[in-house]
């Protein structure tokens, strides 16, 4: 007998907690629109007490080897996980960073702000394109629910900062 049962399925396959611990963050990514993948490696790393490399990521989680490039990928551009440092190893290695403000930080500077950005130009065009409209009742209702659009985008310009803040220690 090479390998004892237990020691198998420490080594690919999961146990009930950590299953329970990703779960949490596969909620909370498909919460905010983001791929089920990005949750379960994020999760993965963060109940991890070792770095994990790729191939780590992919047999644990089953993942096919693009997605979980591309999961990785985008969660270092977020800045939710990092290279592992001082590791002396060839294969590179990965950790979650798990503070709170850079997490929430990365997500907004790298999803929301840009959307937030080109939604305020969206609103300008659109409220050309609703001067246009022929029939006057229509066109107040337009440009009464643009301002309001408008509105949203620039509290989200000016609250976004300060969610940034209050997250800080």
């Amino acid at each position: 007998m090479d390998a004892t049962p237990h020691a198998e399925n420490e080594s690919s396959e999961l146990s009930t907690l950590e299953r329970q611990v990703i779960d949490v963050f596969v909620d909370g990514v498909k919460v905010i629109g983001l791929p089920k993948s990005l949750g379960e490696i994020y999760g993965l790393l963060f109940f991890s007490p070792d770095p994990l490399s790729f191939d780590d990521v992919v047999r644990k989680l089953k993942l096919s080897k693009g997605s979980a490039s591309q999961g990785l990928r985008m969660l270092r551009e977020l800045g939710a996980v990092k290279e592992a440092e001082g590791q002396g190893s060839r294969r590179t290695l990965y950790v979650p960073d798990v503070d709170l403000k850079r997490l929430v930080g990365g997500f907004i500077r790298e999803q929301v702000r840009p959307h937030l950005e080109s939604g305020k130009g969206k609103v300008v065009k659109l409220m050309k394109h609703a001067q246009h409209e022929d029939d006057v009742k229509l066109q107040k209702f337009y440009k009464q629910r643009l301002k309001k659009l408008d509105s949203w985008v620039s509290r989200g310009s000016v609250v976004l900062p300060l969610i940034q803040r209050m997250l800080g220690e």
